[in-house]
């Protein structure tokens, strides 16, 4: 298998992914049908379409109907699945962090095909693993995860930061899309098992604490 074909086989993964866990947030808000594909495809999209348009270039969906394909197949399966899905704890958490760091992937590798250097590659790795959901969580009127106490964003930036570091290493880059997505795989997991989290804003006094934010009055 090339590089290529891997890089689409991890980028196809990370649609249904994030098509899943944005279908399942909607399905939570009783959305209807249509509101949960348009959820689902947001999330899917949304983070890759930010991307493309910063590096100028055409939005990979544009390409190729095969992301809108996928989110139709990942409703159905919510639908059929639906009960299976909603009895196994922590499901969209398994679905949103697969997703995440697949796409970290692919944004990177995107970004260093068009001769970006490394520090644009992890943050455009960053957006087009965090903005989808971010799109998802305004759509159904909640707080995005990335602006929680939630390990999110960081584990994308270690996720980049482990990509450099086998770069640097002269390892291929199957091996160094592999071990990034398996970072932000265990960066997350070991957040949500250990319980890490970072400093919170507090709203009515401006300063860093573990609590909440809070909306000013």
């Amino acid at each position: 298998m090339n590089d290529n074909s891997f890089l689409f086989i991890i980028e196809l993964i990370g649609t249904f992914a994030f098509a899943v866990s944005g279908i399942r947030v909607a399905a939570n808000k009783r959305v209807d049908l249509f509101g949960a594909y348009v959820v689902g495809l947001v999330t899917a999209i949304g983070g890759g379409t930010m991307r493309d348009l910063m590096l100028d270039v055409t939005p990979f969906w544009m390409l190729t109907p095969v992301y809108l394909v996928i989110t139709g197949i990942s409703l159905v399966l919510v639908i059929v699945m639906g009960k299976h899905l909603s009895r196994l704890e922590g499901t969209f958490f398994i679905f949103d962090t697969i997703g995440l760091a697949f796409f970290v992937v692919v944004g990177m590798q995107k970004s260093l095909a068009e001769d970006y250097p490394f520090w644009v590659a992890i943050i455009m790795g960053t957006f087009t693993g965090a903005f989808g959901g971010i799109l998802r969580d305004i759509l159904v009127n909640d707080l995005p995860l990335i602006f929680r106490k939630d390990i999110y964003a960081s584990a994308c930036i270690i996720g980049g930061l482990i990509y450099w570091g086998l770069d640097a290493a002269s390892f291929n880059d199957i091996v160094c899309q592999s071990a990034t997505a398996a970072g932000v795989i265990l960066t997350r997991v070991a957040a949500v098992r250990f319980h890490w989290s970072l400093p919170t804003l507090k709203g009515d006094t401006g300063n860093v604490g573990n609590d909440n934010c809070k909306q000013p009055d």
